[in-house]
């Protein structure tokens, strides 16, 4: 009887794990939405130095948005499974963005680029691994 009990519980839970990550998908979704307008706007609509960053800036939040719709589309494609390759492109893309808003302190600059010089080996010893337990 308790096996029983804690299989229910545990679907339960998975069920209500998945409510939740639909709900934030759509939320993510409109503000990805409300982004490519956003950057219509700065594309096309505003002009000097500050507008290009601020278009840049909102591509880079594009992709992380992007990116984590992505996981939650993998996330039911693999069975309940998120992906580990996938939160590491949400990290280097995070770790880009913050280079490019917050490049004025030079050591600063310099941990988030050897965070993401961290972050991209961390990937080819990953894809490195998958690829040696396939064979």
């Amino acid at each position: 009887m308790k096996k029983y009990t804690n299989i229910a519980i545990a679907q339960i839970l998975q069920w209500g794990l998945n409510v939740a990550l639909v709900v934030l998908s759509i939320i993510l979704a409109a503000l990805l939405c409300k982004e490519i307008i956003n950057l219509f706007h700065l594309a096309f609509f505003e002009t000097g130095k500050e507008a290009h960053f601020e278009l840049l800036e909102g591509i880079l939040v594009f992709f992380l948005y992007f990116e984590f719709i992505a996981v939650a589309v993998k996330y039911f494609q693999e069975h309940y499974h998120f992906p580990l390759r996938y939160f590491i492109y949400i990290g280097i893309t995070a770790m880009v963005r913050l280079v490019v808003v917050n490049h004025e302190d030079a050591k600063q600059t310099f941990i988030y680029t050897v965070s993401i010089l961290v972050l991209v080996i961390s990937y080819f010893i990953i894809s490195f691994l998958q690829e040696k337990i396939k064979k």
